[in-house]
């Protein structure tokens, strides 16, 4: 029987409002790394997705990704406007707190994970046709495949697909619609021919130090607990950070000859975003090695991107889509019932057929938000004209699309 903790119930809030701090975290950590007149547009791109995904998340987001199941797609409509959601627990996703707190806990999941995509097409785009791609796209991409994988009678949970705290619904997604949205919006002007550095690191260091602060919260909010499930993704979740930031800068210091504080925030969200998947169902020495991958992986997955020719502004492909991906599989590697008993065992621990469901999973999870990505950025395209002009460009997204500047010459 579904009994309220007051304990789940505070940890949950606590971890709500962590994991909604790594929004405008976010927003410096990827203001810090664009062009000084380009600043205020991208904090906005990050901070107005609290109000457009929020208020969706409450009308319809909640009940679509969590709602009474249609045929293992999506939630139906029964909790249009939070309709009948309470005081009460929900025993099918957290029987110890108020669903209020489970569904305030979820809605900054889907806040965050279209706010990572603007990382992709940085200092180039309109901002009205923005909010309509990200509106859609929160609907019609994160909605259904957080149903998929989290939600009661979604088809890849009752194929076994396991996602602790976002690898697939959050970094694969936002990964892939990265990779689309830089596509179809080309690369910035000047691109490859004038210098794109980073114009405030400490910036930067900041957003990477406050999401790695909410972070905790993410990963270890997921156990949806304040139990030894928390516990042990929080610890696994601090270790890959850790590890994958020293990776990621013995690494550059090897290949380009001196670390640099910009390798060392990359390789600490890649480790981060690469243990998100897994973080409740591996242990520490997993953990150690899976942020140890991340840093190696991700950091080729950056440097490749000019090879293949895209203008990833601020490498979400590389660290998010890359890391969810890879933490994804890892999962299947290392997962562990002695970690987590209501997990399963993975291909190390004797379970080969676990890391062929997860790699079904992101097969799944990539190829629609790929076609689904595409055909909502392309129809907006055409309808409104997704890029700035190019003396927009030139000029600024502070001063052309919002009309001010974050510094004063």
């Amino acid at each position: 029987m579904s009994q309220i903790n007051p304990g789940d119930t505070a940890f949950i809030l606590i971890c709500a409002a962590l994991v909604f701090l790594m929004t405008p975290a976010l927003g410096l950590f990827y203001a810090g790394m664009v062009r000084s007149k380009n600043v205020l547009g991208t904090i906005l791109q990050s901070l107005i997705m609290a109000s457009i995904v929020g208020i969706e998340w409450v009308i319809i987001g909640y009940s679509m990704s969590f709602g009474p199941d249609v045929h293992g797609f999506v939630g139906d409509l029964s909790w249009l406007g939070l309709k009948g959601v309470g005081m009460a627990p929900n025993p099918d996703y957290a029987p110890t707190i108020p669903q209020t707190a489970f569904m305030l806990y979820q809605c900054m999941f889907a806040i965050i994970t279209p706010a990572l995509i603007t990382g992709a097409f940085a200092e180039r785009v309109r901002f009205a046709p923005f909010i309509v791609f990200s509106l859609l796209w929160a609907i019609f991409v994160y909605n259904p495949v957080c149903h998929w994988i989290w939600g009661t009678g979604g088809w890849l949970k009752e194929k076994g697909v396991l996602d602790f705290a976002g690898g697939l619904v959050v970094h694969l997604t936002c990964g892939v619609a990265a990779l689309v949205g830089a596509l179809i919006t080309g690369k910035r002007k000047g691109y490859g021919k004038q210098s794109f550095a980073p114009h405030n690191l400490p910036m930067t260091l900041l957003g990477t130090g406050l999401l790695w602060f909410g972070w905790f919260g993410f990963n270890g909010g997921s156990a949806l607990a304040a139990n030894e499930i928390a516990a042990s993704a929080a610890v696994a979740t601090h270790i890959a950070g850790l590890v994958a930031m020293a990776t990621w800068l013995g690494i550059e210091w090897i290949h380009r000859g001196k670390p640099t504080t910009l390798g060392a925030a990359s390789g600490a969200i890649a480790g981060l975003a690469t243990i998100t998947p897994a973080a409740g169902f591996v242990g520490p020495v997993s953990a150690i090695i899976i942020g140890l991958t991340a840093g190696i992986i991700c950091y080729i997955a950056v440097i490749l991107k000019d090879k293949f020719g895209y203008d990833d502004s601020l490498d979400v492909v590389g660290i998010h889509g890359v890391g969810g991906l890879t933490g994804t599989i890892c999962l299947g590697l290392f997962a562990s019932k002695a970690i987590n008993p209501g997990g399963v065992n993975g291909l190390f621990f004797g379970n080969p057929q676990f890391l062929f469901t997860q790699l079904y999973g992101i097969v799944a999870v990539g190829v629609y938000t790929l076609v689904v990505t595409w055909i909502i950025m392309k129809a907006i395209d055409v309808a409104m004209g997704f890029r700035v002009s190019s003396e927009a460009e030139t000029e600024g997204l502070d001063l052309s699309e919002h009309s001010e500047t974050a510094y004063t010459s």
